[in-house]
């Protein structure tokens, strides 16, 4: 049976995913009380949210995070910096999630609720074609976003062997997309292969006659997976549905970069994967690297996912394809609701 009446503390309830997952445990039955901490102040009655409450807070400060925790049943976890990612945010993404899990497994919380990413596996050759929850997240040393969220997951692995009373559920995600998604539109990684072509790709480019942007097209392909869907996992997860571990989130189908092209209305261009090889090896052995850059790592080689276990487990759906999660995501750009 499902848990009820319960207390939920998150971290990061006011980025993309927060939001998302904010609103759903609001809807919840299951859930009678939301304490979201964040570092600037947000009012949730804007949001419409009435079981929310606002704490200022940061993950590395360990009374915040001490006093977010206290009396809760659940923590759901988000707060990370995804495409800042770099030695400058370890800190914050993993001395802070260890301080999290650390305080939340203390204060005797029931189940903690942890935001990954199909970053954490890595992007490495030897990787099976469709990645399953049995594949280990080893990260990618060169790609800070990955070797950091890979790192987390091993963090929580010792915190759970020390407090052996809180269960974790691990969300996997692919590129999480949706209307609110805001900054994976604006800063999805795969646009910042224009920043970090080689100069005969990049003047290619720059020499066409262009009416419209151009997103290069290495022919890589990804998945998406639309927010409401990966909110609801969230709250299966909050409610102790299925089983603890890790879960694989992905919509059904897989996209390229000219899909993406063509739903912005925006032209693409073909280019060699080897000219995307070549320019990530030299930027591997080269120091202070752009963070752009450090995201061509991430076209190298596709990491798609399988999403039975989740299925099974937690008998979660996605309700939105790959497809209607990216007309969704473009939709508000193209009527002009935010610029980029």
């Amino acid at each position: 049976m499902p848990s009820t009446g319960l207390t939920v503390a998150v971290t990061g309830p006011t980025g993309d995913l927060g939001l998302g997952i904010v609103g759903a445990l609001e809807r919840s039955r299951a859930v009678m009380r939301v304490v979201g901490m964040a570092r600037r102040r947000f009012d949730p009655a804007e949001r419409g949210w009435r079981k929310t409450e606002y704490r200022q807070g940061d993950v590395t400060d360990a009374r915040s995070v001490r006093e977010l925790v206290k009396g809760a049943d659940v923590v759901v976890h988000l707060a990370f910096a995804i495409l800042s990612a770099s030695e400058a945010t370890r800190e914050l993404n993993v001395t802070g999630s260890r301080l999290v899990f650390e305080e939340s497994a203390k204060a005797g919380v029931e189940r903690i609720c942890y935001a990954s990413s199909v970053a954490a596996y890595g992007f490495h050759e030897d990787n099976p074609d469709w990645l399953t929850e049995d594949v280990p997240p080893r990260g990618s040393p060169e790609h800070p976003y990955s070797h950091q969220k890979a790192e987390v997951e091993a963090v929580l692995g010792e915190v759970l062997a020390k407090y052996t009373s809180t269960v974790a559920y691990v969300f996997r995600p692919c590129i999480v997309a949706g209307p609110d998604a805001q900054t994976m539109l604006q800063e999805i990684p795969y646009f910042r292969l224009s920043e970090a072509m080689p100069d005969g790709v990049a003047g290619l480019l720059r020499a066409l006659p262009l009416l419209k942007p151009v997103i290069p097209d290495p022919g890589t392909r990804f998945q998406l997976v639309h927010e409401q869907d990966v909110a609801r996992a969230f709250v299966a997860g909050v409610q102790g549905l299925g089983e603890p571990g890790p879960y694989n989130l992905a919509g059904s189908g897989t996209l390229t970069m000219s899909d993406l092209a063509d739903a912005l209305g925006w032209y693409s261009v073909p280019i060699p994967k080897l000219a995307v090889e070549a320019t990530a090896e030299i930027a591997t052995r080269l120091p202070l690297v752009p963070d752009s850059v450090a995201w061509l790592h991430s076209v190298r080689k596709p990491v798609l996912m399988k999403t039975e276990r989740a299925r099974k487990l937690l008998r979660w759906r996605p309700t939105h394809t790959a497809r209607r999660t990216l007309e969704a995501m473009v939709t508000p750009y193209r009527e002009g609701l935010f610029a980029r």
